[in-house]
């Protein structure tokens, strides 16, 4: 099954990845196609339409997109995460409603950051205020991957005495979605500023119509996408390490090929323990979600600050490799260096990994 779908995304992405990084922008079809054959949020039980793919298989699913073109896994990533969150905090109809839709063609996008609420998601300060039969939601949302593209937002604010998800449809009036201008990287992504303005929505589209704890709730969402980004890491050091060979296998200088040359194939040497680290942290972190370990979290965390650093350590290497055949704007080592540094400060900055990690080892230690 996940070979089919891997087929699927290939087919849709085919030589376009350079395409769409220059022009800021995927075409809606091709993502509304993947959408509806369940390649965009693959694990979401087939109960729902989708294909129920264990976290391993939507792992390799993921590094596979990521391999091709990072903006389209990062929009996986974030309908990934809009679904799991529906799925983990919406009641039986929600579910069965809204993860329908997201597995026929819809497309969805979470909606954390602020501008003073980054890092530090517990300054997060969107409003969702009960009145009567609806609830009303005000907030500045900052950098929402795939809102650009999205039909409708999970959004994370503050309701009641703790914190809640609100389904939020882009149509609704007060809902203005602002693309953010030439992005760093994953610059086909959908990246967007969200305002929401006294937007009034049924209560009904608050995720199990209760608060939360803020920290569960946004912990919860934030280790499918840190997940979902670690392996999004490991395409792109794939990408890196297959054109860093291929390159260094056909150019030659000093009357041999590049791959004769010691410190050339140092290089080379270093992108496969890049690949091999990042993919093995990878892989228990998948393990640890297909077991429901306790562990989840942290090897999440682990798993997205170590793939992230070898991936924009890979970049930087392939691009050295390559020299100028490189340094082409849109290319695939190009693309990847951009994306790369993108990585290591999406979805937990590589500061912020690491004071998670030191914390759980103190926690152990204690």
């Amino acid at each position: 099954m996940s070979d089919e779908l891997s087929s699927l995304i290939g087919a849709e992405v085919g030589d376009r990845a350079a395409e769409w990084d220059l022009t800021g922008a995927i075409p809606v079809q091709v993502l509304r196609r993947l959408g509806a054959a369940g390649a965009l949020c693959a694990e979401v039980p087939a109960e729902y339409g989708g294909r129920g793919l264990s976290g391993r298989q939507n792992g390799e699913l993921t590094a596979h997109a990521g391999t091709l073109c990072s903006s389209l896994r990062s929009v996986m990533t974030s309908q990934g995460m809009a679904a799991w969150t529906i799925q983990r905090f919406g009641t039986r109809r929600q579910r069965s409603e809204e993860l329908t839709r997201l597995t026929q063609g819809d497309l969805a996008a979470v909606a954390f950051s602020e501008p003073q609420a980054g890092s530090d998601l517990s300054a997060i300060s969107t409003t969702l205020k009960d009145d009567d039969d609806s609830v009303v939601v005000n907030g500045h949302k900052v950098w929402s991957t795939a809102a650009g593209y999205a039909d409708q937002l999970v959004v994370f604010g503050r309701y009641r005495d703790g914190a809640a998800a609100v389904l939020v449809p882009t149509t609704t009036p007060g809902v203005t979605v602002r693309p953010v201008p030439q992005p760093l990287g994953c610059r086909a992504a959908g990246h967007a500023d969200v305002i929401l303005e006294d937007v009034r929505l049924p209560a009904t589209r608050v995720l199990s119509g209760t608060s939360q704890s803020l920290s569960l709730l946004t912990t919860i969402a934030l280790t499918y996408g840190r997940l979902s980004v670690a392996w999004g890491c490991v395409g792109i050091i794939r990408s890196c390490l297959r054109a860093a060979v291929a390159h260094a296998r056909t150019r030659e200088q000093f009357g041999k090929p590049l791959a004769q040359h010691q410190l050339i194939a140092r290089h080379l040497a270093e992108l496969v323990v890049a690949e091999q680290t990042a993919t093995r942290v990878c892989e228990h972190a998948a393990g640890c979600w297909d077991d429901r370990s306790t562990e989840l979290s942290s090897a999440s965390v682990l798993a997205k600050h170590v793939a992230a650093g070898h991936a924009a350590r890979a970049a930087a290497t392939a691009v050295q490799v390559l020299a100028s055949a490189g340094s082409v704007d849109g290319e695939p080592v190009a693309r990847a260096y951009r994306d790369a540094k993108l990585m290591q400060i999406i979805e937990g900055s590589e500061e912020i990994c690491q004071l998670i990690l030191a914390e759980r080892a103190l926690e152990g230690a204690s």
